[in-house]
């Protein structure tokens, strides 16, 4: 146990440049006490002391403002950076080497019994307000940002963002190698910003290439006038006339 709290102080020194000493990591750092409280209520929970274990749990909850159901399973070198609002479901597993910031919620999206909440490989890092819904699967080294709602797999060394998630190219190579604090860096392009610009590019192209058409015609003597499109007929789509 108390090889597992030394592991446990010194991976906060990797995670967590603030960190001076090792009595104000042990004193002031709510999101171990969550997962020292969570070791000694999983025991009991496995030995089918369910009820006593869901009250330590609750205990916890008041002291930290951590929420994590006694049922969940948690790997080795596990970390909680600031944590209020983190709320992990009991049928969430956790990797070893895996950081969750502020306001992380792994839920489930179903009211059936069984397999319902995520699961995160090893090294995955989860930016602050992020939800993961359902039980996806987070591959290693996945980094999820801030404010985003995961509720498809992700792939080993992705970076996903946005709402639903989605995963972002990076314009440095090497920077998913590096730690990323709150899972997103400033190299990162959302694909559908990249889909928009393209769009209006070649909206503004097609523009061109119709003002050079209407030049040539006119130097042929062709006058040209601007020619009112007709609405189409489809469905879905309420016409001007309809919306007056």
């Amino acid at each position: 146990m108390f090889e597992r709290i030394k592991e446990d102080i010194k991976s906060v020194y990797h995670r967590d440049p603030s960190a001076r000493n090792n009595f104000e990591v042990l004193t002031l750092y709510p999101g171990l006490h969550a997962i020292w409280w969570h070791r000694f209520a999983n025991k009991l929970w496995q030995k089918n002391w369910k009820w006593l274990a869901r009250a330590i749990m609750t205990f916890s909850r008041f002291l930290t403002g951590i929420e994590i159901h006694p049922g969940a399973t948690i790997g080795r070198r596990f970390f909680i950076d600031h944590g209020l609002g983190v709320v992990i479901g009991e049928t969430a597993e956790i990797g070893d080497d895996c950081m969750l910031y502020h306001g992380v919620t792994l839920g489930g999206t179903s009211l059936e019994k069984g397999k319902r909440h995520p699961t995160l490989k090893n090294n995955v890092v989860i930016g602050a307000g992020a939800k993961i819904l359902g039980p996806v699967v987070l591959n290693d080294n996945a980094k999820v940002g801030g404010n985003a709602v995961v509720v498809k797999d992700v792939s080993a060394d992705a970076t996903v963002i946005g709402i639903p998630a989605r995963e972002a190219s990076e314009t440095d190579p090497t920077a998913k190698h590096n730690f990323q604090a709150f899972g997103v860096s400033s190299d990162q392009i959302d694909p559908l910003v990249v889909a928009i610009q393209n769009m209006v590019e070649h909206s503004n192209a097609l523009e061109h290439q119709l003002q050079g058409l209407k030049k040539q015609l006119k130097e042929q003597g062709i006058e040209t006038k601007d020619v009112e499109i007709p609405e189409l007929d489809c469905p879905g789509i309420i016409s001007k006339e309809e919306s007056n």
